[in-house]
């Protein structure tokens, strides 16, 4: 095994970003007002995007939620999402940051999450965890911004040593030397940051509750089921990492997808197939980008809470991978007529798997068709790369359940 990185890579988070925003634009103590973030407040399913602590401690409104469920109290402030505004302080924030270490060293993970490599800068600017305790310090005293920072000798294991720990402690130093003490305990599986219920779900069934487990796992089992991913779990259970500033840490992604949960109940079959075909769309672009196709394509259905709920998630298997809009449609068509029962549906997902490369060909009498349909895809996708992802939509997205045309209307699915 080649020799273990040993780098000083900080992962910083900010606290409560949107609702911190908010509460700054407005003048108002993120810490002492209780703020929902909303992102429609024209409807009354607009979702809660943030919720600032005295909003989740005092009323239990949690992000997610909808506005529906916010209590009518006048104590609480409802505020519409401003996301350009979110934007233009996220890159004041990298600016900052850029006064310590240049722009190499930092990797803008998420709007309010980043990556820095501090290794060096001891001669610089001192200790390693001064620095850190200066950048929290100017990041609250310019933007009134609160912060959590996790550092480690990779990528992994400062991103790990945040969520677990600093985000209840302010700041925590990771080692390998940790790991058995304070990653292996952990538990349940979807805790650990790059797994996700689909493969937890995959490990449970092996015999695998904690990421001890894991680590314990020989690497062989690991990789039979899970293939370069099974390789990357081991390695990760056990806090390696050989992954540069800014790559992808889970390589190998088992599938794509798309789930949208409505902002009203679906009743015609028009209306629930025009967002399904629309969410093909996305999933088949998703793969496509990635260059990749998939056997398995999976559907599931979330019934509306007015009918008690419940749903349906059924899949099946092509002979051939596909990553072509109508070829995913057209079985999930079938799923939708073979397990649809009538009732009025809230949420729908659809989901890509079982993936290859998709370079990768098996002969077939149907292929002439897939090679046309196929570039039909990619030319869509390189329209919408190039001119915005509203440049080219079905005639669907037109109708009245479709959603895409209002989605793509928006910055980060919100307001600008």
């Amino acid at each position: 095994m080649k020799p273990l990185p040993n780098r000083k890579i900080a992962c910083l988070d900010i606290r409560s970003f949107y609702a911190s925003c908010a509460a700054a634009m407005e003048g108002l103590d993120v810490m002492e007002v209780p703020i929902a973030i909303v992102g429609d407040m024209e409807r009354k399913g607009g979702v809660v995007l943030a919720a600032s602590p005295p909003l989740k401690k005092q009323f239990g409104v949690t992000t997610g939620m909808r506005l529906y469920e916010i209590p009518d109290d006048p104590r609480i402030r409802l505020i519409e999402p401003k996301m350009q505004f979110y934007i233009d302080v996220s890159m004041e924030l990298t600016k900052l940051l850029n006064r310590y270490v240049p722009k190499e060293a930092i990797h803008v993970y998420s709007i309010d999450e980043s990556f820095i490599d501090f290794t060096g800068t001891e001669k610089l600017w001192g200790p390693l965890e001064a620095l850190i305790f200066r950048i929290q310090d100017e990041l609250y005293r310019q933007f009134e911004l609160r912060s959590a920072c996790g550092v480690g000798p990779n990528m992994l294991l400062s991103k790990l040593a945040l969520d677990l720990e600093a985000k209840k402690t302010g700041i925590a130093h990771w080692t390998y030397e940790d790991v058995p003490k304070k990653l292996w305990p952990v538990a349940p599986l979807r805790k650990m940051w790059g797994i996700g219920k689909q493969v937890e779900r995959t490990l449970e069934d092996m015999g695998v509750y904690s990421v001890g487990d894991l680590a314990h796992t020989p690497l062989e089992n690991l990789e039979k089921k899970f293939g370069v991913m099974g390789n990357q779990l081991y390695y990760h259970a056990h806090g390696i990492d050989y992954s540069d500033l800014g790559s992808v840490l889970i390589e190998g992604q088992v599938s794509y997808g798309k789930g949208q949960t409505l902002l009203r109940d679906y009743t015609t079959t028009d209306e629930i197939l025009a967002v399904m075909l629309e969410m093909c769309e996305d999933t088949a672009m998703r793969a496509r980008l990635a260059k990749k196709k998939g056997r398995t394509i999976t559907l599931s259905f979330g019934y509306s809470k007015h009918v008690l709920g419940g749903g349906f998630n059924r899949q099946k298997t092509l002979s051939e991978a596909t990553n072509e809009t109508m070829a995913i449609y057209r079985v999930c068509l079938g799923l939708f007529e073979t397990f649809h029962d009538g009732r009025p549906v809230r949420h729908m997902s659809v989901n890509l798997s079982n993936l290859e490369e998709q370079d990768s060909f098996q002969l077939s009498l149907f292929e002439p068709m897939n090679g046309k349909q196929q570039k039909i895809g990619q030319v869509m996708d390189e329209i919408r790369m190039k001119y915005g992802s509203a440049a080219i939509l079905r005639a669907v997205s037109v109708t009245p359940g479709g959603t895409a045309y209002r989605r793509n209307q928006l910055i980060g699915g919100h307001y600008k």
